[in-house]
């Protein structure tokens, strides 16, 4: 039960979201997966388990179990591809049931997932004040065009829209009282985002509800957004399409995740990226 580690979305051959993924004959027990997810540090672990023709899978952060992880499904699907070849893989989450793709570009192994079915709905204004407040904006900082959003695609995030790129570039906030708030709303990450064209965007995440302060890559978070757009037709994406996310720039961790929707509201979101072997600690 060694653990792989695995950069998902990443660019190049660079860059990307570290996650751990464990595959077993057997799930740990709920201590022994949040204690090596702890241990390894990454902002999620994966642990898969098969399951008849599927495989049961859980994901930890370092400070607890949560429903869905993007970047980690990502960096499973390329692990059960480089494993045992490429192909579709069913996996029963904690609350859903899903699929990821693994598929080999070259001597890379590439991975597709299919999140949940997604939702999104404005945010409530008294938590669009809290944020701003938490991150040195205003409503002047924000883009006009996006309205800001809570979306679902496996996990609830928040999502906020700039103007400036230069805005995206300055994010930070009290990483206690955003946790704090985080948690009350059940908020996974709080995405902050700069559209460069309608289908070209910059993205950062907080994610201190996970006890991390940033994440290079989310695609349960692009996943969301995916699910937003549509439902706004977003430049058309209601006769379906694909657009692309900038992550991890400004923290030196650049990745690149490809989102297709099929244009009907509230159906899943595929999200599809490279993934790169470390070494741990890397």
């Amino acid at each position: 039960m060694t653990p792989l580690h695995i950069s998902s979305f990443s660019q190049g051959g660079s860059g990307g979201n570290p996650a751990g993924v464990v595959i077993s004959d057997q799930l740990p027990t709920p201590a022994k997966m949040q204690h090596i997810a702890a241990d390894l540090g990454y902002s999620e672990t994966a642990f898969a388990a098969p399951d008849g023709d599927a495989w049961k899978v859980r994901y930890y952060a370092p400070v607890g179990e949560v429903a869905f992880c993007g970047h980690a499904t990502i960096a499973l699907g390329a692990a059960l591809g480089r494993q045992n070849g490429a192909g579709t893989y069913e996996l029963h989450l904690r609350d859903d049931d899903i699929t990821v793709d693994a598929m080999q570009v070259g001597a890379d192994w590439h991975a597709a997932l299919q999140s949940p079915n997604t939702w999104s709905k404005p945010m409530a204004d008294d938590l669009l004040l809290a944020l701003l407040s938490y991150f040195g904006l205003d409503r002047d900082d924000l883009d006009p065009a996006f309205p800001p959003t809570l979306g679902f695609g496996g996990v609830r995030h928040g999502v906020l829209a700039l103007k400036d790129r230069a805005a995206l570039a300055e994010m930070s906030y009290p990483f206690e009282a955003m946790q704090a708030l985080m948690h009350d709303r059940e908020l996974v990450t709080v995405s902050l985002l700069h559209f460069r064209a309608p289908r070209d965007i910059v993205s950062r995440n907080a994610f201190a509800s996970g006890g991390v302060v940033e994440d290079p890559a989310t695609g349960a978070a692009a996943a969301a957004l995916g699910g937003a757009l549509v439902d706004l037709n977003w430049d058309g994406l209601q006769a379906g399409g694909q657009f692309v996310i900038a992550q991890g720039q400004d923290m030196g961790m650049p990745s690149e995740l490809t989102v297709e929707v099929s244009g009907v509201p509230g159906a899943s979101v595929r999200v599809s990226g490279a993934a790169r072997w470390m070494a741990f600690g890397e």
